[in-house]
């Protein structure tokens, strides 16, 4: 998971101002991650 989130340049150079704004988007990268296994395995 961590290999899929440094290619991820966005949030490896972390282009985001606040905290928050990053966190979300740690979020949505996760999220992308997960529904791309998700419909793998239907």
């Amino acid at each position: 998971m961590f290999g899929f989130l440094k290619h991820q340049r966005r949030i490896a150079t972390r282009f985001e101002k606040t905290a928050l704004s990053h966190l979300s988007l740690l979020k949505l990268a996760a999220a992308k991650l997960w529904l791309k296994h998700f419909a793998i395995a239907t």
